[in-house]
């Protein structure tokens, strides 16, 4: 027995003669210095550009995206500098666009889902205190100023002269700060070499002095005109250990909520910043009256507005396929130009035409006002603005369906047909029992596909309707015919509640992702059950 077993080893062991299968592949020959200076030099170029685009991020308080955009960049200078990496060079470049362009902005839309991003809650807490430390307010004792500026001769510097109200007191300032000196009795035509500005001109360096560091102890000096400065203090001060923002003008102190200073009155200071709030932008579509209704309604509107279109531009679709497959159709050829020509046109041009037939003024709209009235609008109406978009989807899909239908018919075998005439099959018989079943092979994917650009075809419903009409019912910008991805672009871009539309725009992705799972099974169960 064990002698047998290795005889069959033996007889199944590739052999080494012949084609030169089985033989150890040759190692690969080190790198010419040619070959080696090339991917050096487009190395540095990818690596001076990773480079300045991370430090960007860093300068804009953005190491985590900077750390990535490194990290990857190592990795890519490791797979072209090693030889044994060959291979896996020719897909570096289509998985760092993956990287780039999917993976990454599905991981910054969870991020942002679980925060309170907003239109005022934008910037990072360091941003938000920076701003707010900026503030400045006049105290109760507090000296105004007269102030005269001297500009250098080569229009470089300033020297300034504070005089106060009072005539108690006077300061010369320059960049270097503030420095006390005798009140003058005249104000000199130049000082240290620097000429005296008219209060034209030192209005117009007011800026260049603006940057100037001029203080009287704990007091900063503020221009406020061209002739009178008066003295200032921050309002705010930040504690870092607690977190807390205290009011320097009232005591009052500011606790970090939710992304917002907040004083124990409720009061609170804008702008916010961003503060991670968990699932609350997820849960909150089920469990806020305010925003329940609307995102179920137009939840189920989107899965019926792909639904239907789908349905629609597949039936016709199918049945001028028919029509045009049938070789006793005179004019063949013109009638399949002619029935195409509506997916040659751009579909924004042809729902914008649409949209104005059917307004008040176009034909269809006039035709319209003498069949239901004076009052009927198909803008206007929910369900009319639904038929609306629905019939114009319609025009613009079902040359594509006719147009693979055709295909599909014309690659079913004939003699199928025939025999089962010989059985005796009707027409109709001949349709549900083959016609169908073969066609949805090769068609079944692509109507799946249909579903999931109709589940996010924005471009009509933006151009035709722009969601309208409105719902009364709601506060939230969620018109009548609003699908979730023009939902979701006017939660982002009416409202400001970015957050919230990531957190949407997440189940999109999801639906969308099941959609393409189910494709995938349907395809294989439909081929198994024909085969």
């Amino acid at each position: 027995m064990q002698q047998t077993q290795s005889e069959n080893r033996e007889i199944n062991r590739p052999s080494s003669g012949g084609s030169g299968e089985g033989k150890p592949k040759p190692p690969r020959q080190p790198l010419s210095l040619t070959d080696l200076g090339l991917r050096v030099a487009g190395l540095a170029f990818v690596d001076g550009i990773a480079i300045w685009f991370a430090l960007t991020l860093i300068n804009n308080n953005n190491p985590i995206p900077a750390i990535l955009i490194l990290l990857v960049t190592a990795v890519i200078n490791y797979i072209f500098l090693s030889n044994r990496l060959y291979p896996i060079r020719w897909l570096t470049p289509g998985l760092v666009l993956l990287l780039l362009m999917v993976i990454y902005p599905i991981g910054y839309n969870v991020y942002i889902s679980l925060t309170n991003y907003s239109r005022g809650n934008a910037l990072s807490r360091e941003q938000v205190v920076t701003q707010l430390k900026e503030q400045t307010y006049q105290p109760a004792n507090a000296i105004t100023y007269s102030w005269t500026a001297y500009r250098s001769p080569d229009g470089q510097n300033y020297k300034v002269i504070l005089v106060s109200a009072d005539k108690s007191k006077a300061f010369i300032g320059d960049a270097s700060g503030l420095k006390p000196t005798a009140i003058p009795a005249t104000l000199p035509d130049t000082l240290d070499g620097y000429t005296r500005l008219t209060p034209f001109q030192a209005a117009a360096a007011g800026e260049a002095l603006a940057k100037y560091n001029l203080k009287s102890g704990d007091l900063a000096i503020q221009f406020t005109s061209s002739t009178e400065a008066k003295e200032i203090l921050s309002k705010y001060s930040y504690d870092a250990a607690s977190g807390n923002l205290t009011d320097l003008e009232t005591s009052t102190v500011y606790r970090p909520v939710r992304g917002t200073f907040t004083a124990p009155d409720g009061k609170t200071l804008t702008p916010g910043f961003v503060d991670v709030v968990g699932i609350e932008n997820y849960t909150k579509a089920f469990t806020d009256p305010s925003i329940t209704g609307p995102f179920i309604g137009v939840f189920i509107w989107t899965f019926i507005f792909a639904a239907l279109t789908v349905f629609l531009t597949f039936w016709v679709g199918l049945l001028m396929a028919l029509v045009l497959n049938d070789a006793q159709l005179p004019l063949r050829t013109m009638w399949r130009v002619i029935l195409f020509i509506p997916y040659t046109i751009p579909g924004f041009i042809t729902a914008l035409i649409w949209a104005g037939l059917f307004s008040i003024g176009g034909p269809v709209g006039i035709s319209s006002k003498s069949l239901f009235g004076e009052g009927f609008s198909w803008f206007a109406d929910p369900n009319a603005a639904k038929t609306m978009l629905l019939f114009i989807n319609l025009w613009l899909g079902y040359p594509y369906m006719m147009l693979i239908c055709l295909g599909a018919l014309q690659s079913i075998p004939t003699d199928m047909y025939e025999a089962a005439t010989i059985d005796g099959a009707s027409q109709f018989q001949k349709f549900w029992g083959l016609t169908l079943p073969l066609l949805l092979v090769s068609v079944g994917p692509l109507l799946i596909g249909s579903f999931a650009f109709n589940f996010n075809n924005f471009t009509i419903v933006q151009l035709v309707t722009a969601g309208g009409p409105a719902n009364p019912t709601t506060t939230t910008p969620a018109g009548q015919t609003d699908i979730l991805i023009s939902y979701t672009y006017r939660l982002a871009f009416t409202s400001g509640d970015l957050a919230f539309a990531a957190a949407i725009s997440l189940f999109i992705f999801a639906i969308i992702a099941t959609i393409t799972a189910f494709s995938f099974r349907f395809t294989k169960q439909l081929e198994e059950v024909l085969t």
